[in-house]
């Protein structure tokens, strides 16, 4: 049977979403309902993609019975709202990254999933590419012998695009491509908070972060350098670095394709695309809806590839790296009750 997707917002990344699920079997994945504030924009989501049911509101969408997961696409400042009122009508949620604006708001979705026993998920794709696969498996078998160094980047010029300027819809780069780098390092060096975090950067006139570099620095000797910016494109390259070889992903490394392994290259391309994508490699978005649906046949609760702790120590260090930057948002207000005692040096 296939899993059957409720669709939340009819935004671009909704868009890729759906048109990644159309390279899947249909006998495996059917979006069969999408919500919006819009009712026109849900309706024309729906006609283009084959849909058979619209809603002008998100309510509508969580009440529908025939939703086996609902795909949370809307802006990340929305995620808090849409992804408790989905676990609180007991649907399964695959949320987009960054799933919480702070580890306050993510600690409640994870007891909203667990209070009501759904399936909870943040849809950091990149951890569903094949590359991604193969260098956990490398790493596993420690092809690199120790690991010690880790450096990666990633740069896309996008600050002309409002929201990310905006603090008010959770603007800066740090939420928005951070995440990706930070994830990264918690899938090399393993579910382990750093000894230490020292993060730099440059703020934009609005007060949100456009330019950073954080170095996380492990036990054993081991150091994660990562830059990150929304004011120039760069290539995304990321180099793990062992005793006895390394790594290296020579772009794209949040939705990596190509990779080196001891100078040996290693490519798994992507599948070509239907439709238009508004975002390069965005058809990689099938990855984890397979894996979802894995999941969900198997009757799991979080994912093991990307499961809720994972999600928590990330959320943690960014919290970390905001808090050393000074972009404080609206939702950290309830945070700072409850921050953590650590102090970071």
């Amino acid at each position: 049977m296939a899993t059957r997707w409720g669709i939340c917002s009819a935004g671009k990344i909704s868009h890729d979403f759906l048109v990644a699920l159309k390279t899947l079997p249909a006998s495996d994945h059917k979006a069969v309902a999408i919500a919006s504030r819009d009712l026109k924009r849900s309706q024309d989501y729906a006609q283009q993609h084959g849909i058979c049911r619209a809603y002008g509101s998100y309510e509508e969408l969580a009440e529908d019975p025939d939703v086996d997961v609902v795909y949370v696409g809307s802006v990340h400042t929305q995620h808090l709202a849409h992804t408790l009122l989905f676990l609180r009508a007991k649907k399964n949620v695959l949320c987009e990254k960054p799933m919480a604006m702070n580890s306050c708001d993510l600690q409640e979705m994870i007891r909203a999933a667990r209070e009501n026993d759904v399936f909870l998920m943040e849809g950091f794709w990149t951890r569903f590419f094949p590359v991604s696969e193969q260098i956990r498996s490398m790493l596993c078998e420690k092809s690199l012998g120790d690991l010690k160094v880790l450096q990666a980047q990633l740069g896309f010029q996008m600050d002309d695009i409002p929201r990310l300027i905006d603090k008010k819809l959770g603007g800066g780069v740090t939420l928005d491509l951070g995440c990706y780098c930070v994830q990264f390092a918690a899938m090399v060096f393993g579910h382990e908070m750093p000894t230490s975090i020292v993060a730099t950067g440059l703020l934009h006139d609005t007060g949100v972060d456009e330019t950073v570099t954080v170095v996380l620095n492990y036990s054993g000797n081991r150091q994660a350098v990562l830059t990150y910016t929304m004011m120039v494109n760069l290539p995304g390259e990321a180099i793990i670095g062992g005793t006895e070889g390394t790594i290296k992903i020579p772009n794209h490394m949040n939705s990596p394709t190509v990779m080196f392994l001891k100078g040996s290259r290693w490519e798994w391309p992507l599948p070509p695309s239907p439709e238009p994508l508004f975002f390069e490699h965005d058809i990689g978005l099938r990855y984890e809806a397979e894996h979802v649906r894995h999941c969900l046949l198997k009757d799991l609760k979080e994912s093991p590839i990307m499961p809720l702790n994972e999600s928590e120590l990330v959320t943690t260090i960014l919290d970390e790296v905001r808090k050393q930057l000074g972009v404080i948002y609206e939702q950290d207000a309830v945070q700072n009750k409850y921050r953590h005692q650590t102090s970071y040096k």
